[in-house]
């Protein structure tokens, strides 16, 4: 299983694109890319979260 698996299938399931994550947090997508490829520190995971639940909303 990759690192961040739950944020991953968050993103798929509300079909969301990783670079409208990133923008929403307030980061570059490669940044995102990055923060994805091992484990997610509380405050990072926490705006992960915080940026998928403002955008499904959006839809």
């Amino acid at each position: 299983m990759k690192a961040n698996q739950e944020i991953r299938d968050l993103i798929f399931t509300n079909r969301l694109r990783n670079w409208e994550v990133a923008q929403e947090v307030g980061i570059t997508d490669s940044r995102f890319s990055v923060w994805l490829r091992t484990p997610l520190n509380d405050e990072r995971k926490e705006r992960v979260l915080k940026a998928i639940k403002t955008l499904s909303e959006k839809r």
